[in-house]
């Protein structure tokens, strides 16, 4: 329990400066709860049950000092997807926060197991390029998903699409409040301009100050729009959430989802917040946290809950120096639901869609997007495919899709990986791409080929195409000396590929020579018997070895130019130049 070593280390001269950014924390804490329950599809209140409780339970357990958790914009639409399609037609909110409570408790169970099997490294399953376009594809369904409540009414739809087509009729229709619609956009203007030019304000308190403000100057209520309401009073009991056994498959469908993206979010902002401290970042320690903080929400009527990089944010800037900031912020929110349930009974309920969108807003990353189009036009496809995922097939289908991506874009680079002929150049050691060096020099009747990335099923006909093109040069070369340093391993299907690849060459009266192999790979090639095929002795310890051996052979000498896909470049002439320097050919060195 980290937590409790910190006790034993806690210094007096922290307590104020974790007072101080507990209670500046707190006014974030409870307008976010309250409208990411919304967004969750739950009423408000269980927001600030989830914040009481994931921050004590990750206090306890989670190893970072200053992060927050508690509910996020990025999970409330997966928590919406998975059990809005579970909910009975009268929309019952006690059904709905008891299957929320089972989702958290699922998700902490996936988190602690995966932590106790040590898997904190499941966090990069989803790249950079894919998690732009998931939540940039996330940012938008969240936006057009409470646009209507910003304008005062509601939209039944299951999909982006629809609910762009609802959002439309409504207004077309005139069921747009004005005084709605008036409250809101003043909302999230006045939130982007304090964050902009006052980042030190907070802008979200201040928002919601004035809003419940002018609900009595102006009579919103009066006007149509609709307010929060008095909240229950107290706090919930221990309560273990009943749910049909029939929901359990997708209520896991969608654990599995939100566990991976909350993980990734706490791993890069521990990352983030850990670089400044000089801490170091526990993966599977953070998985325990995660998972304690979600198990306590979920045993209180709470909800699935993630890391916070904004509200991480502003307690680093309010001086916290340990998690007894999140303890001081939940016994805030505790007095404030048992002494003043009616606090915020005059927020109205578009000042909670201001706070929303203005989350959602900055959960997209536009640039990061224009970047890789730049960069990378692969990269920025797969990007778009993730942002398309989510927003025409949903929250929890796009995740999928992501992670998906990942992984496919990991094994075509491993499929199709980068290979090239190598050259000599003047004034460099060692050899060189001869795609960058147009002018390397070449021995005839040697080719040397490197082929980026592990021998496997999938890429083994590749190599031997490509090795195979090179030997219908015309002439044909005498040796393809593999630069093998990059080959990390060799499988069984690709061990019948070259042999199948050196038998054929040894009848076009070509050898297949290796050089820089690594022992590990070397020793599977020979139990593999591949060395029954393959000379013993064309298994050079350097590139340097095998052309050696080649000139000693051979009498080749050095040629200006390069050749091109294998073949001599035509009008270039011998041009004799000092060898290398000779190593005895042999095995490789252990």
């Amino acid at each position: 329990m980290p937590g409790l070593q910190v006790i034993s280390s806690y210094r007096r001269r922290w307590l104020l400066k974790d007072v101080i950014a507990g209670v500046v924390l707190t006014t974030l804490l409870v307008p976010q709860g309250m409208a990411y329950a919304e967004l969750a599809g739950l009423p408000p209140i269980t927001g600030l049950y989830t914040s009481i409780l994931c921050l004590l339970g990750y206090a306890v357990f989670g190893p970072s000092r200053i992060l927050v958790l508690g509910p996020d914009s990025s999970l409330g639409p997966m928590i919406a997807a998975t059990i809005l399609p579970l909910m009975a037609a009268d929309g019952d909110p006690k059904r709905a926060i008891a299957l929320a409570s089972m989702l958290a408790i699922m998700v902490a169970a996936i988190m602690i197991l995966a932590a106790v099997a040590k898997l904190g490294f499941i966090a990069d399953l989803i790249s950079k390029p894919t998690m732009i376009g998931y939540m940039n594809g996330l940012a938008l369904t969240i936006l057009i998903g409470q646009l209507p409540k910003l304008f005062g009414f509601k939209v039944s739809a299951d999909n982006l699409i629809g609910e762009v087509t609802g959002f439309v009729k409504g207004l077309s229709h005139g069921e747009a409040v004005a005084a709605a619609a008036m409250v809101g956009i003043a909302g999230i203007v006045l939130i982007l301009v304090l964050q902009r030019w006052l980042p030190k304000v907070p802008a979200v308190l201040i928002m919601v100050v004035l809003a419940i403000a002018s609900t009595s100057v102006f009579d919103l209520a009066g006007h149509g729009v609709s307010l929060v309401g008095v909240l229950p009073k107290g706090f919930p009991p221990l309560t273990i959430p009943s749910v049909h056994l029939a929901d359990l498959g997708l209520l896991f469908a969608g654990a599995l989802g939100i566990a991976l993206v909350s993980l990734a979010d706490t791993i890069s902002t521990a990352s983030a917040f850990a670089a400044r401290t000089g801490q170091e970042v526990r993966g599977n320690g953070e998985m325990i946290g995660i998972g304690a903080a979600n198990l306590a929400a979920g045993l209180f009527q709470g909800f699935p809950v993630s890391t916070s990089g904004s509200r991480t944010a502003v307690a680093e800037r309010s001086g916290a120096k340990t998690q007894l900031t999140g303890v001081i912020g939940a016994a805030l929110i505790i007095l404030m639901i048992v002494l003043v349930p009616g606090l915020f009974r005059n927020l109205p309920q578009p000042a909670l869609a201001a706070v929303v969108i203005t989350a959602s807003l900055s959960l997209a990353d536009i640039p990061a997007t224009a970047r890789l189009w730049r960069q990378r036009k692969v990269e920025f496809l797969l990007s778009i495919t993730a942002f398309l995922g989510v927003a025409l097939l949903g929250v929890l289908p796009g995740i999928a899709i992501a992670v998906g991506l990942s992984i496919l874009n990991v094994f075509r680079r491993a499929w199709w990986p980068y290979d090239t002929v190598l050259g000599r150049v003047d004034g460099l050691e060692g050899y060189h791409d001869i795609h960058s060096y147009p002018d390397a020099r070449h021995l005839p009747g040697l080719v040397i080929y490197r082929f980026d990335a592990p021998l496997f099923f999938a890429n083994a006909k590749t190599f031997r195409d490509e090795v195979r093109r090179l030997a219908r040069a015309d002439p044909p070369p005498i040796w393809i000396v593999i630069a093998a340093e990059p080959v990390t391993d060799v499988d069984t299907t690709a061990s019948d590929v070259l042999e199948d690849l050196d038998e054929t060459l040894n009848a076009a009266g070509i050898s297949l020579v290796f050089a820089e192999l690594k022992d590990p790979v070397r020793h599977k090639i020979e139990r593999y018997g591949l060395t029954r095929t393959i000379d013993p002795h064309h298994f050079f310890p350097t590139i340097e070895a095998a052309i050696a051996a080649f000139r000693d052979e051979t009498g080749a000498q050095w040629t200006a130019g390069r050749p091109a896909d294998g073949q001599a470049a035509p009008g270039q002439t011998a041009a004799d130049s000092a060898p290398p320097n000779r190593i005895p050919a042999g095995p490789p060195a252990g």
